[in-house]
């Protein structure tokens, strides 16, 4: 059970709202300490499925105090060792046990073993890092992409794929998207069109330079894209997201992300920049088809760990706008695998 350290600084005089916000919240501990400048310290220990509703909570009591700062720590061990829940028995029907609290049964069901939305946040924001350093990734990327599609190098391929600059953008507009935040969907969506063209322009001068032969198979696997190949852009954004919420490691999601969006980009430039356009076209749509899928597939996924906004006018705000990008981007998913059926046919 993953444990998290919450730490609350508030004015001196709010212990026993605290008191009163901790009650009824399943926490393992939680201890106040004196800090000078009339300041309170509150530590609060609770597991990591738990960590998000004890913020919310937190957060609507104390945010308008202008003391108070709250600071999520992970914990690596504790002593005495927290003790797992004990499994309920199942009992018969008609014994006349009592009903269930209204809204228990969705509290039950929205806990999936996600990390809390405060906390993931941070990792997809984060995940885009600075303007300099993802530049200079993605450039680094896309060379190692070339130089194992031109010579036909799986090895060195996935050595791209391990990089995976275009991981931290498309997870942040998916995360952005689904919690309906103009300001991470911009940032995320600056860094996707930056991603893009300098891969682009570094592969277009590779193609021109050096003429790669569209025939090697690592480049001509991608352009001639199939409708099946939707399917592993899905299950690319689907493992993204899956593991972004459950805190699994970016290297992993990177490699399958990247699997989708790289190669086919720097294929498009290189063939383009060669003066092949008809094979340039077909890496072209396989990129974007693939674009389009991971973003769904991580929108989707996310809405499906219950992640969303804190309040309720925001839960309403961000529910409108994953509607309208959801079906944008089913439509022009749609249009994309009528391309490319029409392209097989």
């Amino acid at each position: 059970m993953p444990l998290r350290l919450i730490q609350v600084l508030l004015p001196a005089d709010s212990a026993e709202s605290m008191e009163a916000v901790l009650d009824g919240l399943e926490i393992l501990d939680w201890w106040t300490t004196p800090l000078p400048g009339e300041r309170l310290e509150v530590d609060i220990l609770a597991a990591s499925e738990e960590v998000e509703a004890v913020m919310d909570k937190l957060e609507g009591r104390f945010s308008v105090l202008e003391k108070w700062r709250l600071i999520l720590k992970p914990v690596d061990a504790t002593l005495p060792r927290p003790k797992e829940p004990p499994k309920e028995d199942k009992k018969e029907e008609g014994k006349g046990e009592p009903q269930a609290a209204p809204g228990e049964e969705e509290k039950k069901a929205k806990k999936t073993g996600r990390v809390n939305r405060e906390e993931l946040y941070a990792t997809v924001r984060d995940g885009i890092g600075s303007p300099l350093s993802y530049s200079v990734m993605i450039l680094l990327s896309a060379i190692v992409a070339a130089f194992g599609l031109t010579h036909d190098d799986v090895a060195v391929i996935i050595g791209a794929m391990v990089i995976a600059p275009l991981l931290g953008p498309n997870m942040a507009l998916a995360l952005a998207t689904t919690l309906g935040d103009r300001d991470l969907a911009k940032k995320a969506l600056h860094a996707n069109l930056l991603g893009i063209g300098l891969a682009a322009v570094l592969s277009l001068a590779v193609g021109f330079f050096f003429r790669p032969d569209p025939s090697i198979h690592a480049m001509a696997a991608r352009t001639s894209p199939q409708l099946d190949s939707l399917l592993l852009a899905l299950a690319s954004g689907t493992a993204g997201a899956f593991a972004l919420t459950g805190g699994g490691a970016n290297t992993l999601i990177g490699v399958m992300v990247a699997v989708a969006l790289m190669p086919p980009l720097v294929t498009f430039g290189m063939l383009l920049g060669a003066n092949h356009p008809k094979p340039a076209l077909g890496a072209l749509l396989l990129f974007l088809a693939n674009l389009i899928s991971v973003n769904l597939a991580g929108v989707a996924t996310f809405l499906a760990r219950g992640v969303h906004p804190r309040s309720w006018w925001e839960a309403e705000k961000a529910r409108k706008a994953s509607r309208r990008a959801v079906i944008l981007w089913v439509l022009l998913l749609l249009a994309l695998a009528a391309v490319l059926y029409l392209a097989g046919s």
